[in-house]
Parts: structure tokens; C-alpha cells; sequence
């Protein structure tokens, strides 16, 4: 089976557990959380892998670490560890947040500009580009790119909408050459 496919199995799971017990956002708050701190300190990862170490230690360590988690979270940390899986516990949290994106009508997407965007921006940007891709809002991330020249480039999943003045300066050329 892919990693694909078990990351989305096990987020499946811990979609409808939190769905149950009314924690949705919250589990998905502390699975942002969790992504960060593994993208943080890659060596957390090499420890909980680490032959090193018993299963036994490495579910003390996980205890320790995320005790300020939900039950469920670490309940399901604790699952990947037992199985071998910890270096799948970026996947399920990707999984996990689409499942809950999907669920509130949210999709993530990543906004290039040449400044940080105010909140009107934002929510401009929100409101115009989740009717395209058949959603109620944006999760926006603005990543601040100078190469553009102006305007702004918008990235929703695998679709891209750019509006940059280097966008249109490239489509000109383009359009010049041929």
C-alpha cells in the first residue's frame, strides 16, 4: 500500500473521531502545530526512528512531548509509533487538514506578492478565488516573492492564478516571440 494511502487511512480515522467527540478544529489546530515543530526539528523524527530505542521509550517520549494535546492526537501518534509509521506523521496531518477543509469548505492556498497583505487584502483575495475553486473561504498563506513586480500570483492546490506584472510580462514575450 502507498504512503499516500495509509496517511489518508489514518487521518480518516482521526477525522471521524474528532468529528464525534466535536474537536475538528482543535485536532486540526495541534496538527498544524505538530507539522511545524517535526519541520523545525527534523532530528525528532531521526530520534523517534532511531533502532536506539524501544517502541516502549519512544511512546514515553511522544507522551512527554505533545502532552498538551488532545487524547485523540496523541492517541494517534502513539498508533503510528506502534506501527512503524512515524515518518508518516506529516502525510496524516495533510490528510487530516484537507478532510477538515473539505468538511468547513476551506482551501488552502498560497498567495505571492511582493508585500505582506493586509487583512482587507486577504480577505479580498479569499473571497474572489474560493468561488473559482468551489469554496466558502481561503486559508492564506502569503509568501512574499520580489521577483514579481507587482500584483499577485495565487496558488490553490495544483491550480495557479497569476496576476503578477511578471506573469503578464512573461505572457507578452510569449505571445511576442510566436
Amino acid at each position: 500500500m502507498s504512503n499516500n494511502a495509509v496517511a489518508k487511512r489514518y487521518a480518516t480515522a482521526l477525522f471521524e473521531l474528532a468529528k464525534e467527540q466535536n474537536l475538528l478544529e482543535q485536532v486540526q489546530d495541534e496538527l498544524r502545530a505538530i507539522k511545524k515543530a517535526i519541520k523545525d526539528n527534523p532530528e525528532l523524527i531521526n530520534l523517534l526512528t532511531s533502532p536506539k530505542f524501544s517502541t516502549e521509550k519512544k511512546i514515553d517520549m511522544i507522551k512527554e512531548i505533545f502532552h498538551s494535546a488532545s487524547n485523540v492526537v496523541v492517541n494517534t501518534l502513539m498508533l503510528l509509533t506502534e506501527r512503524h509509521r512515524v515518518n508518516e506523521i506529516t502525510s496524516v496531518a495533510d490528510e487530516y487538514i484537507e478532510l477538515a477543509n473539505l468538511n468547513n469548505g476551506i482551501a488552502e492556498a498560497i498567495v505571492y506578492s511582493t508585500r505582506p497583505l493586509n487583512a482587507s487584502e486577504s480577505e479580498a483575495i479569499s473571497s474572489v478565488f474560493a468561488k473559482k475553486v468551489g469554496r466558502v473561504s481561503l486559508n492564506i498563506e502569503n509568501v512574499i516573492d520580489t521577483d514579481l513586480l507587482g500584483g499577485v500570483k495565487v496558488r490553490i492546490g495544483n491550480k495557479i492564478f497569476d496576476g503578477s506584472l511578471r506573469g503578464k510580462l512573461d505572457r507578452l514575450e510569449r505571445s511576442l516571440i510566436s
